[in-house]
């Protein structure tokens, strides 16, 4: 007999991240939430974005399925197609069962164009996560070929970017290659596939644990949130470009003058009301379908 979810079973958190919630459900398996909190700079805003959740929990799954072919992923199924739940459908858009992995304690950061914190460290040492970069390069250009730029996973505080050299001494050289090429291969994938929906795909970061040993992609999966998404028609180097991520927050938040330490200030409506329709736009295009 199939177990039933209960809203008592969401009591079971074991674990609660910047923007999601992992409850356990039994052995092997978890449920995890994507909520409405969103962060910039590693730093969650007081308020979120209204149908992020679902969003995130439903474009996970359309990418998790459609990349499957190249490496294994945690997901089970998403919460709307299982009956056996006694749960709000508020819930139910925005959860799925994975299950569990042991985390590989690194992010993998692919990137296809120059932007964000890759080009602040390229103006002030021409290289990138230890890479020496071609002079003369400009906000959005894109890499003669996409660059791999691992991050250390904080649990809290900001995360660092860090070499393949220094990732190859956390986890071991032969992992942290097969993760580069895995990260690269999934990302080349996806831009692909997205340009021909009109987004490019600028960046994304990934995350893998281990599970009966084999590596899989675990948490998101080319989301507005882990990755950068910009408008194709609009795309044009040297200026910030129109996107469909969170970037209109941070864009925001750099107005401010905030120092990118808690606590963040608090987002106008305005900006919670743009960035909603940013999600919901970049779902629509490279789902196909309307958000459920």
């Amino acid at each position: 007999m199939n177990e039933i979810v209960t809203k008592s079973n969401l009591n079971n958190l074991v674990h609660r991240g910047k923007v999601r919630d992992t409850h356990s459900f039994r052995n092997g398996e978890l449920l995890m939430v994507s909520t409405d909190r969103i962060s910039a700079y590693d730093v969650v805003m007081p308020n979120g974005i209204p149908n992020k959740g679902a969003i995130l929990n439903q474009i996970s799954e359309f990418w998790f399925n459609l990349t499957s072919h190249i490496v294994p992923n945690h997901l089970i199924h998403i919460a709307l197609d299982d009956e056996n739940i006694d749960a709000p459908s508020k819930i139910k858009r925005r959860a799925m069962f994975v299950h569990e992995a042991n985390r590989i304690d690194v992010e993998c950061v692919a990137r296809g164009y120059i932007t964000g914190s890759a080009l602040e460290e390229y103006e002030s040492s021409g290289c990138i996560a230890g890479l020496a970069i071609p002079p003369g390069m400009v906000e959005g250009d894109k890499f003669n070929e996409p660059i791999f730029t691992p991050a250390t996973k904080a649990e809290e505080g900001h995360d660092e970017n860090i070499t393949l050299q220094q990732m190859s001494s956390m986890v071991g050289s032969d992992l942290a290659n097969r993760l580069k090429l895995l990260t690269l291969e999934i990302y080349e994938y996806a831009h692909d596939y997205a340009l021909k929906k009109g987004i490019i795909i600028a960046d994304t970061k990934m995350e893998f644990g281990l599970i009966n040993n084999e590596i899989h992609l675990i948490d998101e999966l080319l989301t507005p949130d882990s990755s950068r998404f910009w408008d194709a028609s609009g795309y044009k180097p040297g200026k910030s470009q129109p996107n469909f991520d969170k970037q209109f927050v941070r864009d925001w938040l750099n107005s401010q003058k905030w120092d990118r330490e808690p606590p963040a200030p608090i987002l106008p409506q305005e900006i919670i009301s743009k960035t909603s329709v940013r999600y919901e736009e970049a779902f629509n295009k490279l789902v196909g379908t309307q958000l459920r």
